[in-house]
């Protein structure tokens, strides 16, 4: 048993917590705690959600896993997912007790991610998944942290989360069936919106950039996603101006034309009926010192 390690009513656990900087909250995903535990033979987690994506290892032992009302039987070599806000549910068996190795993260990419080595909110779990290199990235990871806050800058936070990554996306084969190709170009739709939508860009250029009927495509975001791409589009224009009306000292026409707005006018007539203000007022009330 590893030194760090401390024990609480049901397992022992080693874990480190990380507080992401500005630079790693700017990009698409980022780490926030990375951990092991073995179980404890009354060991049973939830129901519970949790705010993070939690992708999980079994070293040793065998359990049970509950989310989305699905159930899973847990093994070594196993790998699953805690997908947020989704309930969520896993015990061990008391004489074969889980020894697990996970990582918290978080950001805008992270569900892209996670579906790139197989697992979504309706396929959480995957037998046998937990590579021995993948496995010796964790490990890695872990030992770059327990030696302190100093040692694991937030650049080597993110390589060796982006590693962990790489060793698993090549063992993923997608499999050829109707609900993966819709997953693969709605995904590929809201990444499309993410990058561009500072350019002026319409449903119907995103509609056209994933080969999909327009109607058919808004349809099916706002079902998938709970919210109209349109309005998407427009929530990641007003975030975007927010943080320049706050942070820079960009004129309002400069941000206009940094958020895809052709002129001042239709830029403060938009970001007052989606804000509720006008963004003189809103940068007089947040502007950061």
């Amino acid at each position: 048993m590893r030194k760090n390690m401390r024990e609480d009513q049901h397992e022992y656990l080693e874990i480190y917590y990380f507080t992401p900087s500005e630079f790693e909250k700017a990009g698409n995903v980022w780490p926030i705690r990375i951990g092991h535990n073995i179980a404890k033979s009354n060991y049973h987690i939830g129901p519970r959600t949790t705010p993070y994506y939690y992708l999980i290892f079994v070293l040793e032992g065998q359990g049970t896993f509950y989310q989305n009302n699905l159930t899973f039987s847990l093994g070594k070599g196993d790998m699953f997912c805690l997908f947020p806000q989704v309930t969520h549910e896993y015990v061990t068996v008391a004489s074969h007790p889980l020894h697990k190795i996970f990582v918290a993260f978080d950001g805008k990419q992270s569900l892209h991610l996670l579906e790139r080595i197989g697992l979504s909110p309706h396929s959480p779990h995957l037998s046998g998944a937990a590579t021995e290199q993948a496995l010796s990235l964790m490990w890695d990871f872990i030992s770059a942290v327990s030696e302190g806050e100093r040692q694991a800058t937030d650049l080597s936070r993110l390589n060796h989360l982006y590693r962990v990554f790489d060793s698993l996306s090549g063992m993923h084969k997608p499999a050829a069936n109707h609900e993966n190709r819709a997953v693969t170009w709605l995904q590929m739709g809201l990444s499309y919106m993410q990058i561009h939508y500072a350019e002026g860009i319409t449903v119907q250029r995103v509609s056209d950039h994933v080969g999909v009927e327009r109607t058919h495509f808004t349809k099916q975001f706002g079902k998938t996603y709970g919210v109209p791409p349109m309005e998407y589009l427009q929530s990641l224009k007003m975030n975007e101006a927010k943080l320049l009306l706050e942070q820079t000292a960009y004129t309002l026409s400069e941000i206009a034309n940094s958020v895809g707005y052709p002129d001042l006018f239709s830029f403060s007539k938009a970001f007052k009926k989606h804000i509720g203000m006008p963004p003189t007022l809103y940068r007089q009330q947040n502007k950061s010192n």
